[in-house]
């Protein structure tokens, strides 16, 4: 299951950035709603976690979602998170580290076809790890941005630009607009120079531009203002505007200007 590399090759990437940081810088902020980098390893080493848990140990993983939903009452997300992973700093770097490359190693002799229970419906694990590329991806990107690093991006970005494609009803749906019945054309540029096309030609809404400004438009890294697609016809712009390829109740993308990287 090649998708298995994927995250495991993204997660390295990350890592690299963050290896020889003290304990402190762990504590800054990112342009993402405030997280500071601690924030966004428990995210990810939190929700890695519950994807191994649902492979490996079933009842251990309904125990922590029967857990989470509980807390969610009268807590948030954060809070929860923060508080089932008690490590922080380079400590937290190293368990998020041993766990996802573990999760790297074993997962890719899956059967991609394997289904496993997850907190919505379930999923077959190749659609689970291509979650966790996503969000190690976009989650990483708050903190290149921060750092002042460039990302080196490669063709597994195709594994994030699918899922986007996929989840564009998706995106309607979850703001109770009608889904148009068929998805604008994209032709899209990887990082490789070649070129991933989605939706029938010929289509008068029309989406091109490089893959990766495509991918931090549906997972919200970016406004679509702030990247060099290019748009033609209501509905290829109206889902721009608000595409999210993630569940979860509907969020709004980033404002124009606001998610970008600081120079060093």
């Amino acid at each position: 299951m090649e998708q298995a590399r994927d995250f495991l090759d993204e997660s390295e990437a990350l890592a690299a950035i963050l290896t020889g940081l003290a304990d402190a810088d762990f504590e800054q902020p990112t342009q993402f709603k405030g997280w500071t980098i601690n924030d966004v390893l428990v995210h990810l080493h939190f929700w890695n976690r519950g994807a191994d848990q649902a492979l490996t140990d079933p009842p251990a993983f309904e125990a922590a979602t029967g857990r989470l939903m509980k807390a969610l009452a009268g807590s948030s997300l954060r809070g929860f998170e923060n508080g089932e992973i008690t490590e922080r700093g380079t400590d937290l770097l190293n368990a998020w580290q041993t766990l996802y490359r573990d999760m790297g190693a074993r997962w890719e002799a899956l059967d991609p076809k394997q289904r496993v229970k997850w907190v919505g419906p379930d999923m077959s694990v190749r659609s689970s790890m291509t979650a966790r590329q996503m969000e190690t991806w976009a989650h990483g990107q708050e903190i290149f941005d921060l750092l002042g690093f460039k990302r080196e991006e490669r063709d597994r970005i195709r594994n994030i630009v699918v899922l986007g494609v996929n989840t564009f009803g998706w995106a309607f749906k979850v703001r109770g607009a009608p889904v148009p019945d068929e998805m604008p054309h994209l032709t899209l540029t990887l990082p490789s120079g070649a070129t991933a096309e989605y939706g029938e030609s010929g289509n008068a809404n029309r989406i091109a531009g490089s893959a990766v400004a495509f991918a931090q438009v549906v997972t919200q890294t970016r406004n679509v203002a702030d990247t060099d697609l290019s748009i033609e016809g209501p509905i290829a712009r109206e889902w721009m505007e608000n595409a999210q390829c993630f569940a979860g109740p509907p969020e709004t993308p980033p404002a124009p200007g606001t998610r970008f990287r600081i120079e060093a």
